[in-house]
């Protein structure tokens, strides 16, 4: 059993997913008042957040930003927006996952376990390839003395990668390790994780060529 905060501001769509969701044993939190998000969610101290990206008198995206800041809990923004300009920024803010409304409630329980799984693996391992050192405990990448955090994305395709170095690997196989499926993984969304994984390796002064793309093949460090 895993404890879930929703943050949904339509009540009907808020206890339909609490009821699902207890359904699967989980302890469900959730707030009916919008004022201070960030803090109910951190003091109710989850292991996932299911979070409507339209609130009133609050925006997801800082709510987001503000978690991320203090947590790495897994955060699953909903939306009934298809903007791919709102998926790139809440995914640039650290959420774990985007899924549009109207949403099949099985695919959504899918994302939910999928992300309480990835949270619960033993994430302590310390890999080093071609002098990048990914630390899993810490959440960072370091390269000749400089850092950078990563989110819980990032790390985990930078993992898979490190730990396979050499070879090829695919763009489903990547969507499998990151949601356990591509059956409901819209394909854009790898590869904003993947721009975001460039960019933070490239802030630390990681060469361009480090994370190779093989067109049509996949990735491979």
């Amino acid at each position: 059993m895993a404890r879930i905060f929703v943050v949904e501001d339509d009540a009907a769509l808020r206890d339909e997913l609490s009821r699902l969701l207890g359904l699967q044993g989980h302890e469900v939190l959730s707030c009916s008042s919008f004022t201070q998000v960030a803090k109910d969610v951190l003091a109710a101290d989850a292991d996932c957040v299911i979070l409507d990206l339209k609130l009133p008198g609050s925006d997801g995206h800082a709510v987001c930003r503000d978690v991320r800041r203090e947590s790495q809990v897994p955060v699953i923004m909903l939306t009934s927006s298809d903007s791919e300009f709102d998926e790139v920024m809440g995914m640039n803010l650290g959420a774990d996952d985007y899924v549009t409304k109207p949403y099949r409630p099985a695919a959504l329980l899918a994302r939910v376990e999928s992300a309480l799984r990835r949270s619960r693996r033993g994430e302590d391992a310390r890999i080093a390839c071609k002098g990048v050192v990914l630390d899993m405990a810490r959440g960072t990448v370091e390269f000749e003395g400089r850092a950078v955090e990563l989110t819980r994305n990032e790390q985990r395709v930078l993992h898979l990668l490190m730990a396979n170095r050499g070879a090829i690997i695919s763009r489903q196989e990547l969507m499998v390790e990151l949601w356990q499926s591509d059956a409901f993984v819209d394909d854009n969304t790898l590869t904003v994780n993947i721009n975001r994984l460039r960019k933070s390796l490239a802030s630390i002064g990681v060469p361009d060529d480090f994370l190779v793309t093989r067109r049509g093949q996949g990735y491979l460090v």
